[in-house]
């Protein structure tokens, strides 16, 4: 019975986000309201086990994802992102050019949503082409690769901020091991960029009437650059100093960082730093931005918490039990966390989803997999970002975002986008295999 009703939610999770388009704080809230009724929880029960998950998952992560997108809308609304990637650009040079855009879309897709870079950057993929006389297929897909994976694995990207809230996995090491994922995983998308890209056809081009350019930035390489590193190198070393073998005792320097560190500081110092880059624009200018940040946050937000309140109502049973599961190798609850993810993924096309539902079906699974170390939680969580990202096709807005300001025909885009995406995935969890075994 508890299988059927498992099985039942899931499917009406996948079905009413394609086919009814339902907004997944709705298709998630109604899903831990069912499964509990379902699963013989009383009406009270149910209200308390769902206000008990939501405030749990948002206790620690609700502020860290508002103050995130209060540095991404700052880094997009002062042109900040296409300042860091025509530094990274310039580091590199042009005959690396597509390794360049690549690792820029990875850096501006920590905080700035996957399909707000893309839009922003894509304009450099012409410029690039140009100068260069490499086609830009190849530097559509090095950018569309390079953001999609930052987005799934590195903090502050809602994704894995709510995983790490949901099973509970401390965030400096998710940020630490997601970034040593991440960057194998966009280089992958890198290097299909570079076999692939050149065999892509484009669709006829915009005229170049059509196309606007964009004002410059006065914004400098290292101020725009700020905002972004320093919460990052916060959260890491507050990490490094609560290592269990604490590698810098107890002392001031240990209090600092471990305060410092914490995400929701951490990121305020970050929105502080952002201020900053932007104090010589006009305040009428900017009256707009922090609004348009915590509208986009909120929904990022609701859906993490109606995640967490599903994931509540399902703790409430013996998962381990229902599906006869044994003490089992760590290595087999991770490949399980892809492959659910993995599927949640391709069937309703929203990462974020796939990683918040996938998170609330395994966190109750963590000690029979024996993933209870801090490595080992934070490995789940880089797991279900693998999954959530195998792979981004048709049903996914992402897709279309990179299809039509590329001019590919969904042809292409499935050759050049999707294949990409499903070997960056596989990347990622060979990535997790391997840190699993040596850490």
């Amino acid at each position: 019975m508890e299988i059927l009703v498992l099985a039942l939610v899931v499917i009406f999770i996948i079905v009413a986000t394609i086919k009814f388009k339902m907004h997944p704080v709705f298709s998630l809230t109604l899903a831990a309201v069912v499964s509990g009724f379902l699963l013989g929880l009383s009406p009270q029960n149910i209200m308390e086990t769902m206000g008990n998950g939501f405030g749990k998952t948002l206790s620690g992560i609700g502020l860290v994802i508002a103050f995130g997108t209060v540095i991404g809308i700052y880094l997009e609304k002062t042109r900040s992102t296409k300042v860091l990637a025509n530094s990274i650009l310039k580091l590199i040079g042009l005959k690396k050019s597509p390794l360049a855009i690549n690792l820029a879309g990875y850096i501006i897709s920590i905080p700035v949503f996957c399909d707000s870079g893309f839009i922003i950057l894509s304009s450099l993929n012409k410029a690039l082409s140009k100068k260069s006389g490499i086609p830009i297929m190849v530097y559509a897909v090095a950018l569309a690769t390079g953001l999609y994976a930052a987005h799934v694995f590195v903090p502050p990207t809602p994704g894995p901020l709510a995983a790490a809230a949901i099973l509970e996995a401390d965030l400096g090491t998710v940020l630490l091991l997601g970034l040593v994922v991440s960057i194998p995983v966009s280089l992958m998308g890198y290097f299909w960029a570079r076999f692939m890209g050149r065999k892509l056809k484009q669709e006829v081009a915009k005229e170049e009437s059509d196309v606007q350019e964009e004002e410059g930035s006065n914004i400098k390489p290292f101020n725009a650059f700020l905002p972004l590193v320093v919460p990052i190198v916060l959260i890491a070393l507050k990490s490094v100093a609560n290592y269990p073998t604490f590698p810098l005792g107890k002392s001031n320097l240990f209090f600092v960082f471990d305060f410092l560190g914490s995400p929701i500081i951490a990121l305020l110092i970050g929105v502080l730093l952002a201020f900053m880059m932007a104090r010589k624009i006009p305040a009428e200018e900017q009256k707009q931005w922090v609004p348009e940040a915590f509208r986009q946050a909120g929904a990022i937000v609701l859906i993490t918490g109606a995640g967490g309140a599903f994931g509540a109502i399902l703790r409430t049973l013996d998962m381990a039990e229902i599906f006869n599961l044994t003490q089992s190798s760590g290595l087999g609850g991770l490949l399980i966390s892809f492959a659910i993810a993995a599927v949640l993924k391709t069937a309703q096309g929203s990462s974020t989803v796939a990683i918040i539902t996938t998170s609330a079906i395994i966190a109750p699974l963590l000690d029979t997999f024996g993933l209870l170390s801090i490595t080992d939680k934070a490995l789940a969580v880089l797991a279900v970002g693998a999954g959530a990202m195998t792979v981004s096709h048709v049903n996914d807005s992402y897709f279309w975002v990179v299809s039509q300001f590329s001019n590919m025909n969904v042809k292409t885009a499935l050759r050049g986008h999707t294949l990409a995406t499903l070997f960056q995935g596989l990347v990622g969890l060979g990535v997790i295999v391997l840190l699993y075994t040596f850490l």
